[in-house]
């Protein structure tokens, strides 16, 4: 049996293509100012990611050879069936009736936590736990989560990204089935999550898994082209396939909902309010960065053609001198029109010992000055010198920043 779902592989290149270009866009459109705010970014993960890691070793019970040997046996021995080398920190924890598990990682360690009350379910069947076990292994196996900061970008895209986050459950559940001792046990583990720790004994399973055909309208696809997980009924049915020896296929989603969950941004990057609280913040971070380098990038793209057109005015300058021996009293006696001076200049004038002053209407330094020095050289050429007093040097070209 193949551990990896079918399309997980193609998604993935497809998602790291599309990450790759919106991490290279922003990093050259901020011309590397990005990478400041990515360490930034990285320092704000590493404070709300060991928060977590800080409330699992000071609430949750480590699992290890002597505090819950047991537990402690089934972890070690998915590792070594999974082929994972080196065997993550475990715990338990209480989480209010939550059925469920979770694998996360912080400096280079994997971390997997399963909730109390799915233990305790499941005390009857344990091998099922094998399948919650090696269902967080399997994340940790594809390096799921090692990925998850490069994938960012384009995980928020509309369909792509939920579609891979679903194909990595697909896999993890693989990994899962492939952890357990009875090919049932899987099923057992499913059934629990569905109906609970104490009805998942008496579920029937085949009855639960003809609900996939309710999955085919409109509604169930647009939800479920939206979401990070796929409809547990379909989770079921693959299983329940797996367990029969046979590869199934989900059945296919309405096709007019994928189109219409194309104008869906996918904010819920991780699940929940909370993601969408994170992903909005991360959105408002990204914006305050962008914006303004954007700006950047277009005033000074504006102030090089003002600087063009500067140059043109000093070469007219220089010209009437060497004809005339002295300075115009303006720009247009020395034969540069206003018509010339485009949409980006307010005016230009010449000052009584030559310098010429181009005053600009670039946003957001509309009426400030780039001035053009004239000085003379030994043979009696003219030299000129740029510089602005009131424009940073972010935004001129080379040629009139400030040494």
């Amino acid at each position: 049996m193949n551990l990896v779902y079918k399309n997980e592989k193609t998604l993935f290149g497809i998602l790291l293509a599309i990450s790759l270009i919106i991490w290279a866009g922003f990093i050259i459109g901020t011309f590397g100012g990005a990478l400041i705010y990515l360490l930034f970014g990285y320092i704000f993960y590493l404070f709300a990611q060991s928060a977590l890691i800080s409330y699992l070793k000071g609430t949750a019970v480590q699992i290890t050879a002597t505090q819950f040997p047991d537990l402690h046996e089934r972890v070690v021995a998915c590792c070594q069936k999974l082929g994972l080398h080196e065997t993550p920190d475990a715990y338990i924890l209480h989480v209010d009736g939550a059925f469920n598990a979770f694998a996360t990682r912080f400096l280079g360690r994997n971390f997997i936590v399963l909730f109390s009350d799915i233990v305790d379910a499941l005390e009857e069947n344990p091998d099922a736990l094998n399948f919650y076990i090696g269902h967080e292994i399997g994340h940790i196996k594809r390096n799921h989560l090692r990925w998850a900061p490069v994938l960012f970008p384009g995980s928020v895209v509309p369909l792509i990204g939920a579609a891979y986050s679903r194909a990595r459950e697909y896999t993890a559940d693989r990994h899962g089935f492939a952890a357990c001792a009875d090919v049932n046990s899987a099923q057992f583990g499913l059934a629990a999550l569905a109906a609970g720790g104490k009805r998942w004994r008496t579920m029937s399973k085949t009855a639960y898994v003809q609900q996939i055909r309710d999955t085919r309208g409109f509604w169930m696809s647009f939800h479920e082209y939206l979401s990070d997980y796929p409809w547990l009924v379909k989770r079921m049915a693959v299983i329940k396939g797996l367990a029969a020896g046979v590869e199934m296929d989900p059945p296919r989603r309405n096709p007019f909902a994928g189109f219409l969950a194309l104008f869906v941004p996918r904010l819920a990057v991780a699940g929940g309010s909370g993601s969408l609280l994170m992903t909005v913040a991360i959105i408002g971070i990204l914006a305050a960065v962008a914006i303004p380098a954007y700006q950047d990038y277009t005033a000074k793209a504006k102030l090089l053609g003002v600087v063009y057109i500067g140059k043109q005015a000093t070469e007219a300058v220089a010209s009437y001198y060497y004809a005339k021996g002295a300075v115009p009293d303006d720009i247009a006696e020395a034969g540069v029109s206003p018509s010339a001076f485009g949409a980006n200049i307010q005016d230009i004038s010449v000052g009584k010992n030559g310098a010429v002053k181009v005053d600009v209407s670039v946003v957001p330094y509309v009426g400030k000055s780039i001035f053009f020095f004239p000085s003379l050289t030994a043979d009696k050429k003219i030299v000129w010198h740029c510089e602005s007093r009131d424009i940073p040097n972010k935004v001129l070209p080379l040629e009139c920043q400030a040494k």
